[in-house]
């Protein structure tokens, strides 16, 4: 009697455990965005690229799926082979008396000119590809995206001149505002962009390396401090898309997501309307005051002047 009542009450307790476990599970599902379908995120069981949502990430993803994944195959099965065919026919005791030949003009030809052969097949698709993705058309639409250590700032000049930061939804936020949250890419703001247009995005850091990256874009660009980098992209359905720093940036390398929503033509006018109100105006560098003063002449050339004759 007393071990089923000891029994009952472990079940009641793992019960109790294991409604627990799927309640919180669900802080972190995509379940929010039921009504918006999330196509930039991970999902379990896939494996592969995400899903390509522009003309770039098309084009990126027909060369990893039918030229590379292909030639690396290829390769893999080839080398497995020698390696086979070495250690039945070659081994210790089917040859006792290993063979003196130590060169074969045709043997090295060969694995000299495959080599070849094999990147310059590469390289034509490469370069078009990197020249379709720096090749910018006439913009509808510029945004920036500004790294630092850990998070995006985005700026919105065609919009405004609005800006904004999008720091992670941290795990303590979702539970304390109920929120539905992915773990480690939702954002407490989003980049709200149109479909159908074509969009030119300016990359820069405040700070170290980052790198803006979303993977169904297509888009992989580093943000350099004193430097701007531009790519661009055209949305060619309304989703959720999620993106990380791809650069080992410092110790929060991991909390600075990127989330953006693409939404139709009408949407994004009606949240640029909410956002001018919301967010503050992006303020312009300041001006120094201070005299400009000549550059002090080098060691060299003081050292190499002519001096005039007494």
């Amino acid at each position: 009697m007393i071990d089923m009542s000891l029994k009952r009450v472990l079940l009641a307790a793992a019960g109790t455990v294991v409604s627990g476990v799927t309640l919180a599970a669900t802080a972190y599902a995509p379940m929010a965005y039921a009504q918006e379908e999330v196509i930039g995120a991970p999902k379990e069981g896939e494996i592969g690229l995400q899903p390509p949502v522009t003309s770039l990430a098309h084009e990126l993803g027909n060369m990893h799926n039918y030229l590379l994944t292909p030639i690396i195959f290829a390769i893999a099965i080839f080398v497995m082979v020698l390696l086979l065919i070495i250690i039945f026919r070659f081994n210790a005791k089917r040859n006792p008396v290993p063979s003196k030949v130590t060169h074969n003009t045709m043997l090295e030809v060969a694995w000299t000119l495959i080599p070849v052969v094999i990147l310059v097949v590469i390289a034509i698709p490469s370069f078009r590809l990197l020249y379709n993705q720096l090749e910018i058309p006439k913009p509808d639409l510029t945004i920036k995206a500004i790294g630092h250590q850990w998070y995006w700032s985005y700026v919105y000049p065609d919009n405004g001149n609005f800006t904004f930061d999008a720091h992670m939804v941290t795990a303590e936020e979702a539970v304390a505002k109920q929120k539905n949250v992915i773990r480690l890419l939702d954002t407490e703001n989003e980049v709200v962009l149109p479909i159908h247009k074509n969009i030119r995005i300016q990359i820069t850091s405040e700070d170290v390396i980052h790198s803006w990256t979303v993977p169904s874009f297509g888009i992989k660009h580093d943000a350099v401090p004193g430097r701007i980098n531009e790519s661009w992209f055209n949305i060619e359905k309304p989703g959720i898309y999620y993106g990380q720093c791809s650069e080992l940036c410092g110790l929060q390398h991991a909390y600075m997501p990127i989330k953006v929503h693409a939404v139709t033509q009408e949407e994004f006018d009606a949240w640029v309307k909410d956002a001018q109100g919301k967010f503050d105006k992006a303020q312009p560098p300041a001006a120094s005051n201070e005299p400009v003063t000549p550059a002090p002449a080098s060691q060299l050339a003081a050292a190499t002047q002519v001096q005039p004759a007494n």
